[in-house]
């Protein structure tokens, strides 16, 4: 057994096209100035594949960044709440895909959490021996659900997908501890009602999905939520909040992220955020900003960086990383998207007919 599991790659994907919150204002009614001003979002990726394809990519940029072969993947974890099917898991959809033929495989749903879940969930299983080489993905097609009627949430969300491999290491690297929870009496203030078996699959609106959405009360217990874990896992590893090197925190809110900050009273400069670009591209948004981190040179060896989540559930997490020597990847992957011919509203024209 090993006693910890050190992150030897890491790897993004998004979407080409890009929708900005002008396009958005031209088929809803709204403006950039009130979605920057209530959530910090320029813009968002939009994909025209399905997610099993953007964690596809994502995970060979992360095993090229490990200098590993699909082969050696022997546990691939696919955290992701918009699977290509349910039946049968998004992971086996990939491993087929990246031909991990090695890789016991699983999806694994905690929302906007569920890359600290998985996580967590990988790296024990490496300190149990029994797995030497874990691929975790965080991979999202979050636009597919939108209905374009509910401006709340219309403009949120966004598409792409992260990665990250772990391998067993002797040296203080990876995941030292987390910590997850639910307030699950909470459950229904983010959901997607009529997609699974508790719904009425002959009720004529069976199958018209859409994302249900109660700012006012996510806002209100997501910093609570991640301040909470945080002040767990540092209190268990004997830290303090100026232990901290840099914070990547789920990237849902801008006013969320700094509301945390605040909170931990840690200087936003060492708080990793790219909300901007991408919106809440939900489990993806961690690994995202992680390996954006990393290309900026934002990530020292050494360092310790945490990890803090809330979604849907309405989960929390919270995990701190003690980062290894090595800050840049071994070789690089050709690992593309097919191409698209098509912009962003034109993807997503359908969608806009149907819910508008």
């Amino acid at each position: 057994m090993s006693e910890f599991a050190a992150i030897t790659g890491w790897g993004k994907c998004v979407p080409p096209a890009i929708l900005t919150n002008e396009q958005i204002s031209s088929v809803v009614d709204t403006s950039d100035e009130w979605i920057r001003t209530r959530s910090g979002i320029r813009e968002r990726r939009v994909s025209h594949v399905p997610c099993s394809d953007l964690a596809t990519v994502a995970a060979q940029r992360a095993m090229a960044a490990a200098d590993i072969g699909p082969e050696e993947i022997d546990l691939l974890i696919l955290a992701t709440c918009t699977p290509d099917t349910v039946i049968p898991s998004t992971a086996a959809h990939v491993q087929r895909k990246i031909a991990a033929v090695n890789a016991a495989v699983f999806d694994l749903n905690a929302g906007c959490s569920g890359f600290v879940y998985s996580l967590s969930v990988a790296t024990a299983m490496i300190r149990s021996g029994s797995y030497k080489k874990a691929l975790v993905i965080g991979s999202e097609r979050v636009t597919w659900f939108i209905n374009w009627s509910f401006r709340d949430s219309a403009v949120l969300f966004g598409d792409g997908a992260g990665a990250v491999v772990l391998e067993p290491s002797d040296k203080e690297s990876g995941l030292l501890f987390s910590h997850l929870g639910c307030e699950g009496d909470a459950a229904d203030a983010l959901q997607v009602p009529e997609f699974g078996t508790s719904g009425n699959r002959f009720a004529d609106n069976y199958g018209v999905l859409d994302i249900q959405f109660d700012g006012r009360e996510i806002f209100r217990r997501a910093v609570k939520g991640m301040a909470k874990e945080t002040r767990i896992v540092l209190g268990e590893l004997g830290l303090v909040n100026d232990d901290i090197d840099l914070i990547i925190p789920h990237q849902a809110n801008r006013r969320i992220i700094e509301s945390l900050a605040k909170y931990l009273s840690v200087d936003m400069s060492k708080v990793v955020m790219n909300i901007q670009m991408y919106g809440n591209t939900s489990s993806a948004t961690i690994p995202v900003a992680l390996t954006e981190a990393l290309e900026g040179g934002r990530v020292r060896a050494g360092d310790r960086i945490l990890l803090a989540a809330f979604g849907a559930g309405l989960t929390r997490a919270a995990g701190l990383l003690r980062w290894g020597k090595r800050t840049t990847p071994l070789s690089e992957s050709d690992a593309e998207l097919p191409p698209c011919d098509q912009t962003a509203l034109e993807i997503l024209g359908e969608a806009i007919k149907h819910t508008l």
